[in-house]
């Protein structure tokens, strides 16, 4: 295994002080997500909302999981979506084609996740009440 000569002044050395900096940095990057991204907000009122709703609602643990990972998808890819276009906002704020695509399939990925969620809730909710 070949080591660079110039090793990325970014990167942490391991040991224990790396997983405190990477929760740090974890933390800082759910901080900026609320405070700059209204769409996280929003998804993290609905996911404050679903969460515990899907205790109610599923009536399985592999039901409950499943609605609550599907509501977490969203969070996390709302979170790559807003990397993306905050990148792309620091490389250009002009009109650049890649750039635009760059954030068009960021939040073509965000509507999928949505999707898939209210796919998942809905299959539940039928089982639960129409079946």
């Amino acid at each position: 295994m070949s080591h660079s000569p110039h090793p990325s002044p970014y990167k942490s050395r391991g040991g224990l002080g790396r997983v405190f900096n990477a929760l740090r940095y974890s933390l800082q990057g759910l901080k900026a997500a609320i405070r700059y991204e209204a769409a996280f907000r929003q998804e993290l009122a609905l996911a404050v909302l679903l969460i515990p709703a899907a205790f109610w609602l599923g009536r399985t643990t592999d039901e409950v999981f499943t609605l609550i990972a599907s509501v977490v998808l969203v969070l996390v890819v709302e979170l790559l979506n807003s990397a993306i276009e905050a990148l792309a906002d620091a490389l250009s704020v002009e009109t650049h084609p890649l750039l635009g695509r760059a954030k068009d399939l960021g939040s073509a990925a965000v509507m999928l996740a949505l999707l898939f969620t209210v796919a998942v809730w809905m299959a539940v909710a039928v089982s639960r009440f129409v079946w």
